[in-house]
């Protein structure tokens, strides 16, 4: 009988498509060089900035591993630390113009990679796909 590969892999390695080819692109267009958890945190981080202690919640890490994340983002200029304007002893990670413009070739990577995804496996498969993951899911069962 034929191994049956779980839906969480499944979704993951879809993901992982998405991401190298970003990581490509940007790459190749911008020169920037990222890790996916780099990314991953990017894609997480608004305009207006966010504080290192949300970014670790929000990807469900410690204040530790995006304090290095961050350190390797502002290393090749895509992010900032400023002082927060709410408090006094806080900081704020935002993005620089660079990182900015980083922002806007992921967009367009994206949309491109939607795009190519309908052209493979057709615009029917691609908006089901679509509704599906726009669908709530609810909480996660067995939350304790």
């Amino acid at each position: 009988m034929p191994e049956h590969t779980n839906l969480a892999r499944l979704l993951l390695n879809r993901f992982r498509w998405f991401d190298q080819a970003l990581l490509t692109t940007l790459h190749d267009r911008l020169g920037v060089k990222l890790t996916s958890a780099q990314s991953l945190l990017f894609a997480t981080l608004p305009v207006e900035g966010a504080r290192q202690s949300d970014l670790a919640r929000r990807l469900g890490v410690s204040r530790q591993a995006v304090n290095e994340l961050v350190g390797g983002l502002e290393q090749q200029g895509l992010v900032e630390v400023v002082p927060d304007p709410d408090s006094g002893r806080a900081k704020l990670v935002r993005p620089t113009n660079q990182g900015r413009e980083s922002i806007e070739v992921a967009l367009e990577t994206f949309a491109q990679l939607e795009a190519e995804l309908r052209a493979r496996i057709g615009h029917r498969k691609v908006d089901q796909l679509r509704v599906a993951l726009e669908t709530s899911w609810g909480e996660p069962p067995g939350g304790g």
